[in-house]
This record gives C-alpha cells, structure tokens and sequence, in this order.
C-alpha cells in the first residue's frame, strides 16, 4: 500500500490557517472529520492530545506529525497541512514547525496500513524532500512528489535490505520504540542508520512499532556487537542482552542525538546489562526508573482489583446497608469483598512490583510476601515492603547462582528462584517485617481517629489537591492507595475527601465549558459534555486533554478546585465506606447533601478561575 492511498486531495491543507500548536491539532482534527476518516472526532482529538501529552510529536526539522491510533477512526488516513510562516509546536530543537502530517489509525488497522503509515517517517528524513513539499502548489503536486520519493526510498530499502556489513569500527545495534509504535519509532531507526552510513558504522536497527517487531536482532549478532543502542519509550525485551554494553534513551534521543549516541556505542560508553532491569553503578539512565517504575508497575496492576471489587462492595451497601445484610449485597460482597476481589489487592502489589525487579523469577516471592503481609494486618505498607523485598532478594540470588555451573542453568528459574525466593522472603516477613508495620498500621489508625478540626481539613487539602495534580498519574494513585488504607484501618473520612477531589476536575472543566464558551474552541465544547459523565463517574482522566492543551491554567484550576473540595468533606465530617468514587456512591456517605455540596463548590471554583484566566479563543 502506497502513502498516496491514505494521503488524498480532501485530507490536505495547503494553507495552514492556525496559529498555534493547539489551533493546528484542531484545523486538522476538523479536516479528517470533514473528510468522513472519523467516526467520533472528539474522541479522536482526546486521542491526540494524549500522546502529546506523553512527549511532544514536534520531531524538530520543521516537522510535526501528531498521531493517534485509536477506534475514533473510521478509516485510516494521513492529513498534511503547510504553514510558510511557521508554528510553535514545542519541537524537540525549539525551531518553528511548517510540515505536519497527522495521522489517523483505526484500532483494527491492518499491518499493510500501519506499515504506509510508519514509512511516511522514512521520507522525511531527507531535507531536500522537506524543502521541495514547502514549495507545492497544488494537491497533486504533493501526491506526486510523495509517490516518486516513496519509490526511490523502496527501491534503496531492497538495495541494503538493512543489512550489517563488515567495519573496522564494529558492529552496533539498535532498539527503537514508541507508545504508539507509528512514527517516532521509525523516525529513530532511519535517524540511527542515515548517520551510520555517514559516519562509516556499520548498524542494525530492530524497531518495536504497531505492527510487531521487525528486523529483528539475533543471538549471533547481539554476542558479535560492540554495543547496544535502546532507544524507546515503552518495555522491550532486555534478557538478551545480557552481558552486553547497553545504552538506553527516550526515542526522541535517537532521532535528535544520532550521532552522540553512535559514538557512546562505539567507546561502549554505556553500562553492562546485568539481565535484571537496572543500571550498572554510576550510569545516569535517561528514563524514568528505579523506585517509581517499580511502585507504578505494582500500582497499575493492582487497580482492576480496586476498581472491579471495589463497585461491587459498593452496589453491596446500595442492597443491604452498610452491613451488607441480604442475599444480593452478600453475594457481591463475596465476590468483590475481603474473600474476593479485594483478597488479592496486596499480593498482586506486591507481585508485581517484585518482578518489575527482578523480572518473573520475582513475581511468586512478591505475591507470597503480599499475601503474608496481608494475612498479618499489615496492610498496604507491608505489601510494598514485600515486594520490593522479594524482588531485591531474587536480584541477590541471581547473582549468588553465578557460581554454579552452566549445566543448572536450566533449573534456576523453575527451582532455585522459587524456593530460596519465596522462603527467604516469607522468613523475613513473618520474622522482622509484618509486626512493626502491624503497630505502624495502628498507629495510623489512632492518628487517622483522632484528627479533628485544622488538621483534617489539612489532610482533606492535600489529599483532594493530590488527585488533580496528575490526574490518573502516580500522586493521583498515592492519594487514592491512601485512601484505601484508611478504608482498611476503618477510618472513611479520608477516602471520602479522595473522590471527591478526583471527581472535581472532569466536572469543572464541563462548567467551564458550558458556562465560558468563548474559552473553548468547538471541539472543547463538544468534549466537555462527555466531562460531565466521567466527572460523575470518578473517571478524572476526562480532564487530560485539557489539562494537556493548557497545562498550566488548567492543572492549577483543578487542583484549587479539588482541594477545596477534598477539605470540604473533611470539615463536613464526611465519611464514604465504599473504596470507589462517582454518583452512584454518593448514598452511601453518611451526609449525601453536603458531599455533594463539596463537590460542586470545587468543581464551580475550577470552572470559575479557567472562565477568568483562559484567554478567549482566536476566531
């Protein structure tokens, strides 16, 4: 499939009207909905703004090309648009953008479409390409230099057919992944091998994107490498290289920094792999790792559980009360209750946070600790304790089994891992852990009891506050992972404080919209309705795209907002027994009037400070 039969003359904009990084998102959204390429053209605008929301898709160069791939599509598509003058996209290099091309993905797209799709970041690569599409008159003046550029690089492509040839300077691969796996991804890998070939180097890039991995890297040239360049955004597979010079960047270095990163490979300027997912001593990675990696991996998984169980705990008061007396409010307490879902909460924290560090061997230790700690009273605390526990101890038996010989290779990881794992993690649990983190939970429990006046309202402060800082993100979890504490340690008040903070953003941006419509551009007012039905459900991600166009005004409306409503409850004596938010819990608290009362002060003072700070749209 050619670039040209996703590429067509209703999908192109010569003349970029926007001014903005914002105005040109909503120009192109606009252009693929008026184009029929979309199902729901809101949903596909959220889409977008959220991948800008992880790392800028202003490449640098002059390039920007936004990308979603998400079921909004109706059928894949690319839409180009051109601005002489130049945009402020936040480009990697800090230069104007003129060349976008957004692309579109449906969910189900095909490998024959994501493959055209990701080949248009191969293209681009070339300036003098760049410079003859700036000077494009018409419509089909760009098809065709599109289609003859696309043929010449294919035919190249089956030339080299990416192939590593023998160099004195030796052998260097590369990894390249993105979130979305459509551009950036390729982008790099073409980055990395146009400067190779400048430099003399001879590479292989394997790159992670939508459809699979290709070109992939093999055993024998991994042991024959110098040095192993990774540069992604998301998990690739790591054991491989164990042993090996390994040099791991977000994939933005690998398009910006090509050459820097081929010398480091060169030098084997990089740490060697030790096959448990963390730095040698002394290397800086330029990614987000250690403690938070490993909390957010636990965190993440154990959620289903919190959100699954946790509903249906709350449908079993709504049935029988808040003993859960009857046979429906029993049977969902069964299953969603302490002996259900809410049994596992702990162990799959702590599972999951010991093999995000020492990989699987440390997922049945952390588990098994969880589950100890749990079983002791210690709660919360005792899981994350556990898990990074269980997993340090397997990172410690990996290296103690190095002694033995290569013939138990074979063994470690059905044997020797599980048993001294699990036994030595249990020990320590049950021997030096669980009852000091036991007395540390009842003293919580007697703080949490005893607060009253400035100091609860404080408490409500920081915990509803927290809930908009990041909406969904990891101080949002730490405050509602709180919340559940103090649920276990029989004290509702705080949890209480923590929906309502999280249900003030999505709410007070659909206020804001609803009310201060010459701050918002169509698209915004369209997707602040649907803020008002995640706002009531406790979904607070509503509020990303916003807070992801206007950072600032928004992220700080919300958390204002929200903390107002998080001290609220707090004074009000407000307290919530379900561990989940939404409108549908809201019987449940013992002063329903006055919740709801603090919800919506909080959700009126977000929609009032964006009414006044938002500058209105350009028409």
């Amino acid at each position: 499939m050619k670039i040209t039969e996703l590429l067509k003359k209703d999908t192109i904009l010569l003349q970029l009207q926007a001014s903005s990084k914002q105005e040109t998102i909503d120009e192109m959204v606009s252009k693929l909905a008026q184009a029929g390429r979309l199902y729901d053209e809101i949903q596909f605008k959220e889409a977008i703004l959220t991948r800008e929301a992880q790392s800028t898709t202003g490449i640098g160069e002059g390039i920007a090309i936004p990308h979603a791939k998400t079921a909004a599509v109706k059928t894949p598509a690319i839409c180009f648009a051109k601005s002489n003058s130049g945009i402020d996209y936040e480009s990697l290099d800090g230069q104007p953008a003129h060349l976008f091309f957004m692309i579109a993905a449906s969910e189900g797209a095909n490998d024959a479409h994501l493959e055209t799709l990701s080949r248009l970041s191969t293209l681009l690569m070339d300036a003098e390409f760049r410079g003859k599409l700036m000077k494009a008159q018409t419509e089909d003046e760009l098809l065709n230099l599109i289609d003859a550029k696309e043929k010449e690089v294919n035919k190249e492509e089956n030339k080299e057919e990416n192939t590593v040839q023998s160099s004195s300077k030796g052998k260097v691969l590369a990894v390249t992944a993105c979130p979305t796996g459509i551009a950036h991804t390729y982008m790099a890998a073409d980055a990395l091998k146009s400067k190779a070939k400048e430099m003399g180097v001879d590479i292989k890039v394997e790159t992670n994107g939508s459809t699979g991995v290709k070109n992939e890297l093999t055993a024998e040239e991994i042991h024959d490498a110098v040095a192993i360049i990774i540069a992604a955004d998301k998990q690739v597979e790591m054991n491989r290289f164990k042993g090996k010079h390994v040099i791991e960047v977000p994939v933005a270095a690998g398009i910006r920094k090509s050459e820097e990163l081929i010398n480091r490979a060169l030098k084997q300027d990089g740490p060697i792999y030790q096959g448990t997912g963390e730095a040698a001593k002394g290397e800086v990675k330029e990614k987000r790792t250690g403690f938070y990696k490993h909390l957010m991996n636990g965190v993440s998984n154990m959620l289903p559980f919190v959100v699954g169980g946790g509903i249906l705990i709350a449908l079993a008061f709504a049935f029988g009360g808040i003993h859960a007396k009857g046979p429906i409010a029993s049977t969902l307490m069964a299953i969603g209750g302490g002996n259900g879902a809410f049994f596992f909460i702990v162990p799959v924290l702590a599972g999951f946070i010991a093999s995000s560090i020492a990989d699987r061997p440390g997922f049945a230790p952390g588990m098994v600790g969880g589950y100890l700690a749990a079983q002791a009273g210690a709660g919360f605390l005792g899981g994350l304790i556990a898990g990074f526990l269980a997993g340090y101890v397997i990172v410690l038996l990996k290296k103690a089994f190095q002694v033995l010989p290569a013939q138990l290779e074979g063994i470690k990881p059905v044997l020797l891992y599980p048993l001294f794992g699990i036994m030595i993690t249990g020990l320590i649990m049950i021997l030096v852990v669980n009852d000091p983190v036991v007395a540390v939970n009842k003293g919580l429990t007697h703080w949490l009891n005893g607060l009253s006046g400035g100091n609860a309202i404080l408490l409500g402060v920081i915990l509803g506050g927290m809930m908009a800082v990041d909406m969904g993100g990891p101080i949002n979890k730490a405050a509602f992972t709180f919340g559940l504490a103090a649920i276990a340690a029989h004290n509702f008040g705080p949890h209480a404080a923590v929906m309502a903070g999280g249900m003030v953003p999505p709410l007070g941006i659909a206020l804001a919209t609803t009310f201060f419509k010459g701050k918002f551009t169509d698209a915004e007012r369209k997707s602040g309705i649907t803020n008002y039905i995640m706002g009531l459900s406790f979904i607070t991600e509503g509020a990303i795209p916003f807070a992801a166009a206007d950072p600032l005004r928004v992220i700080v409306s919300c958390v204002i907002g929200s903390a107002i409503a998080g001290a609220l409850t707090m004074g009000f004596h407000i307290t919530l027994p379900a561990p989940h938010g939404g409108l549908f819990v809201i019987p449940l608290v013992n002063k329903p009037i006055l919740y709801l009362l603090a919800i919506v002060i909080g959700a009126v003072v977000t929609a009032v400070m964006l009414g006044i700070w938002k500058k209105p749209v350009n028409k």
